[in-house]
Order: C-alpha cells, then sequence, then structure tokens
C-alpha cells in the first residue's frame, strides 16, 4: 500500500476461528500464486496470467480481493523489470530475461490474505537473480520478527538491514500493512525504521509483510495509468510477500498451500 499519513491506529485482533478463515484464504492465494509462477514464459502476455488467476480463484469459490478494489481493473498485478507494484495486466508480452512479480490477493468468507512473488521469465541475468534472493531472504527476516512484545520496527530494521547490507534499496513510498476483513487495515509495515512503526506486536495481529527491493535508488514514480510504480532511475525492482499472525507461539505464515 501507499504510505499515509500516521495516526493513531486501531488494530483488530482476530480469534482462532477468525485466522482458520483468513489461513484458508492463504492457502488459495498460495495456490494461485503457484500457478502463476508455473506459467510464466515467454511469450505469455500479462492479460494471460490474470485470466488464469480469476479461473482458479472462481474453482476454489474465493473472490479475488483487487479486482474492481479502488478502481483496479483486474484481479493480479504483475510487475515486469523496473516496475514495483500494482502493475495492470495487458497485452504486454513476456520477454526472456524479464523479472515478474505478481502480487494476489483472495477473500474466503469475508476474509482476506495477500501474498507475492518474484520470478525469472526464461533465463535471466545474474543480477536479477540475485535481487530476488536477497528478497526472499530479507522477508523471511522479517518474518521471524512478528513475535509478541517486538515491534513493527524490529522487522523493519530485519528487511532494511538485510537489504541495505547487499547494496540494494527498500522503497520508502510503499509499505506493508494490517490485513484481515479488509485489504488494508492498521498498522502500517515500512521496511524501513521509523518512530511511527514502534507499535507493539500482540497474538491475534495479522499483517502483510512486504519488502520492495530496488537495486538501484528508493526513489518511485506512479506511471499515467494511476496504478503501476516504477523505480525512478529504471533499475530492476522485487517484490515479495506473506501474511502473517502473529501467536503466542512465534509467526504463523498464513499465505501457504
Amino acid at each position: 500500500m501507499r504510505r499515509a499519513p500516521t495516526k493513531p491506529p486501531a488494530v483488530t485482533l482476530k480469534s482462532e476461528s477468525e485466522l482458520a478463515l483468513m489461513r484458508q484464504a492463504g492457502r488459495i492465494v498460495a495456490e494461485v500464486l503457484a500457478g502463476l509462477s508455473g506459467r510464466v514464459a515467454p511469450g505469455l502476455t500479462t492479460e494471460e496470467l490474470d485470466r488464469t488467476a480469476r479461473e482458479m480463484t472462481a474453482e476454489m469459490g474465493a473472490i479475488p480481493s483487487f479486482k474492481g478494489y479502488g478502481g483496479f481493473p483486474a484481479s493480479v498485478c504483475v510487475s515486469v523489470n523496473d516496475e514495483v507494484v500494482h502493475g495492470v495486466p495487458g497485452p504486454r508480452v513476456l520477454r526472456e530475461g524479464d523479472l515478474v512479480s505478481i502480487d494476489f490477493g483472495a477473500i474466503w468468507q469475508g476474509w482476506q490474505a495477500d501474498a507475492a512473488v518474484s520470478v525469472p521469465c526464461g533465463r535471466v541475468s545474474p543480477a536479477a537473480r540475485r535481487l530476488m534472493q536477497v528478497t526472499r531472504e530479507a522477508l523471511h527476516l522479517g518474518i521471524a520478527q512478528a513475535e509478541p512484545g517486538k515491534r513493527v520496527c524490529d522487522i523493519a530494521a530485519a528487511v532494511q538491514g538485510h537489504v541495505e547490507r547487499n547494496g540494494y534499496s527498500v522503497v520508502r513510498e510503499l509499505v506493508g500493512h494490517g490485513i484481515g476483513r479488509e485489504m488494508h487495515e492498521p498498522p502500517q509495515v515500512p521496511n524501513f525504521v521509523e518512530a511511527a512503526s514502534r507499535m507493539v506486536l500482540r497474538p491475534g495481529m495479522t499483517l502483510a509483510i512486504e519488502p520492495m527491493v530496488a537495486a538501484g535508488s528508493e526513489q518511485v514514480q506512479q506511471d499515467a495509468d494511476g496504478w503501476t510504480f516504477r523505480t525512478r532511475d529504471g533499475s530492476l525492482a522485487a517484490h515479495f510477500e506473506h501474511t502473517v499472525a502473529v501467536t503466542e507461539q512465534g509467526p504463523s505464515i498464513l499465505t501457504l498451500a
């Protein structure tokens, strides 16, 4: 989500039964993302990925979260190369060597889950492969901090530290978020440390943790379509995300098949 001015957040804690519904939504998200990732190949159009997402979601009896959300015209976001997030599927043809980020959410019985992956289209450059690896690692380091008693800024510090130690930048205009009945709920979950992210984590909180990482500058710009964010310097970007529950036993990833 786009970073917004901070205000006292009203965080909704989820019960075990509500987490079970979110976990089912998460399983659907994971299965759709796996199906889409397996289809990515040179010659495929991004709108074909969107059609597959719609069909798979319908077969599982769920609703795509993104379709119509704020006016978004598709069921999945497909962002390529220097596009960071919110890429709108269309007639664009994927080419050998593209870095493709796919972001998808689903609603199951009123509860939502959200996840993203970045995948290679055919054979990609070593630079693209390393960027994807570091971003995936940053996600899991951030998830490991989602424990009761820690703070949102502990997640941010883990992500930011790993990304910057490897010579990359975390995008600051876009952040992760709480999730539940709504796609975007408090709190915001930035990938960089700031004073506003000192909220203490409590059992029942559900967070979409999503490092958005640029190979070059952190600066982004929005396309004329009103949706797509891309790196201002044209550098490659990668995006990985999971929906995670904070539990007494530690972090629990809800978006797993």
